[in-house]
């Protein structure tokens, strides 16, 4: 939660400095690559590959070869984003290019595009290295730590955004270079607040690198179609920031802001759910015990669904009141206030489907089938791209914002339809009932804030700061109220779960 309300804070501090202007299209577009690369690793790929491999080895209870494992992967990352690095550098002006020419229309744009991308591709390197830590602490049950590391991230930026932005143009560099090179600050950080716990465990690195060690050919056999398979939302992003870039000025940053807002609740809920439940899953399905894994399964996503379902419901109903409290200021205006809060409805309608796919997605390779998770990413990519051509036409920027979720379930619902079979159930009845019962108290919960905004936009009328932050935190308190009376009366056992887990501190081990 630090990490996410730092992020949040950044984004409204970018948006009080840059609005959605040219400058934030630039680095938005810019970031795109390795921010895509961040969400893989950190929160995808690494996790779904990395970890069943090194829990197998601290299941036979050598760790001096887990250690051997983790420095080994690291070197080999080293290598191979290094390369990716150097020649994301060296041919950047076409890599732009290739997917934001219409900026070059923008007189400067496109070339404050390059340099941005040149100072941040090696994030890379550092959010790989991040990510393996990550992934050796979440194996050896330590979690507050790293899911604190992103908020080093975000902390790094808010300083440079105070810092620096006054400080580039005596530089010779556009004031919007102080983010950029806060973004690789932030990743020196995250590996920084990871280390010395890592150390206390026992690990210690050493600088070797075998190709053929079993370990790591198993990893990256894995974490090939791996990361494919969990790819699907940040390509379809990706494919949205192209066809934003021809949207006009300020449709890239309205969606990024859109989506950032949206992925507020999944970043809490959904990576987090997901973090404890795939180690659970690996070692069920290590031990070939599918009655496990479709328990821990289905506990997970019960839980899941009574998170983010009211969530998705809270952010359609008060999209303008949220984007305007937190983002209209200074540069923001608004204009892009409306433009933002259109966006983060379509963008919330596929809420559910990226925090199923954070469950499902790694589930099938704590099972040993990478291919199939491949096979259902590459197909809701398709779907996408298809939807976002049409609907951009129908209705612009937004189009793509709910081209993306739609996809999104069609990617989640694929897996769950498959995992179903693989599993020979889900626990189907509790699973169902749940759901149906988390949808009809946020639909009650979703109307309850509609008449409360209403009804305090007419008791207390004003444009003040004071009086919309007061009037938002009213109306979501009276929808939560609301939600747990219906809970209530409706026996959703995993509310009072939930409600219980957002009381705990955020680790029994720091």
């Amino acid at each position: 939660m630090t990490s996410r309300v730092l992020g949040l804070a950044r984004d409204q501090l970018l948006a009080s400095l840059f609005g959605a202007g040219d400058a934030m299209d630039a680095f938005n577009v810019a970031f795109r690559i390795p921010n895509l690369v961040r969400d893989l690793f950190a929160e995808g790929a690494m996790s779904a590959a990395f970890v069943p491999v090194f829990m197998r080895q601290l299941a036979l209870g050598d760790r001096e070869a887990a250690w051997r494992l983790a420095s080994n992967v690291i070197n080999a990352l080293l290598v191979v984003t290094g390369v990716l690095v150097v020649l994301g550098i060296l041919f950047a002006r076409p890599l732009v290019g290739a997917f934001a020419a219409d900026y070059a229309d923008v007189p400067g744009k496109l070339e404050l595009t390059v340099l941005l991308t040149r100072i941040m591709l090696p994030f890379l390197t550092l959010v790989a290295v991040a990510a393996v830590s990550m992934g050796m602490l979440n194996s050896l049950h330590r979690f507050f730590v790293p899911a604190l590391a992103p908020a080093m991230f975000n902390i790094a930026t808010i300083l440079c955004a105070l810092l620096l932005v006054p400080v580039m143009p005596r530089l010779g560099l556009p004031p919007i270079a102080a983010i950029a090179v806060g973004a690789l600050l932030g990743g020196v950080a995250q590996i920084a607040l990871q280390w010395p716990l890592l150390r206390r465990e026992g690990f210690s690195y050493a600088a070797f690198l075998n190709w053929k060690q079993e370990g790591l050919r198993r990893m990256l056999m894995l974490m090939g179609p791996g990361t494919i398979g969990l790819a699907a939302t940040q390509v379809n992003v990706f494919v949205n920031t192209v066809l934003a870039t021809r949207e006009g000025t300020g449709a890239v940053s309205w969606l990024n802001y859109a989506f950032r807002l949206m992925y507020l609740p999944t970043g809490l809920f959904g990576v987090s759910i997901a973090t404890a439940v795939i180690p659970a899953v690996s070692r069920c399905a290590a031990r070939d015990d599918h009655a496990g894994v479709r328990a821990t399964l289905a506990e997970g996503l019960s839980l899941m669904f009574v998170l983010n379902v009211p969530a998705t419901i809270g952010l359609i109903a008060l999209s303008h009141p949220i984007v305007r409290v937190i983002f209209e200021r200074r540069a923001f205006l608004p204009s892009d206030t409306a433009a933002t809060a259109a966006a983060l409805q379509y963008y919330a309608v596929g809420l559910l489907g990226y925090s199923i796919v954070r469950i499902a997605s790694p589930t099938f390779y704590a099972l040993g089938d990478s291919r199939t998770p491949v096979q259902i990413s590459i197909a809701s990519v398709g779907v996408n791209a298809v939807l976002n051509v049409v609907l951009a036409r129908v209705l612009g920027y937004g189009g793509l914002a709910l081209g993306t979720s739609i996809a999104a379930l069609f990617n989640a619902g694929g897996l769950l339809w498959l995992l179903h079979g693989r599993l020979d159930g889900l626990e189907d009845r509790r699973v169902a009932g749940s759901l149906a019962r988390i949808v009809i108290a946020s639909l009650v919960m979703g109307m309850a804030a509609l008449v409360v905004n209403g009804a305090l936009g007419t008791w207390m009328p004003g444009d003040t700061f004071a009086r919309q932050a007061i009037r938002l935190f009213l109306s979501i308190v009276a929808a939560l109220l609301v939600l747990g009376i219906a809970a209530h009366v409706l026996r959703i056992r995993e509310f009072r779960e939930a409600v219980t887990l957002a009381l705990k501190r955020g680790g029994s081990r720091a």
